[in-house]
């Protein structure tokens, strides 16, 4: 599955801050994390989090594209919708 994720390095705490929709409707999450975007440390605490909430390994989830900016399209093997929106909530 592939997954857009809007990242916010230095945010204090590693969190999901729910859904949003960017300008053309197409959804993302938001997720803040408390490393900083320096030496890939925000992508890595991106990575990690996101495998410890939807209990992958980590080995499983990984950035397609995006790895410089604040939006990142992520792809998780195996991942169903309904453990994405147990983990999340539903997407918008």
């Amino acid at each position: 599955m592939r997954l857009a994720v809007r990242l916010t390095p230095k945010g204090g705490r590693d969190a999901a801050e729910g859904w949003a929709a960017d300008g053309e409707g197409r959804p993302y999450l938001k997720v803040r994390v408390s490393a900083p975007p320096v030496d890939g440390a925000a992508n890595a605490a991106l990575i990690s989090f996101l495998a410890k909430t939807l209990k992958r390994p980590r080995a499983s989830v990984r950035i397609v594209s995006g790895e410089t900016s604040r939006l990142k399209m992520i792809e998780i093997e195996d991942l169903s919708d309904e453990a994405l929106a147990a983990a999340f909530g539903p997407r918008p």
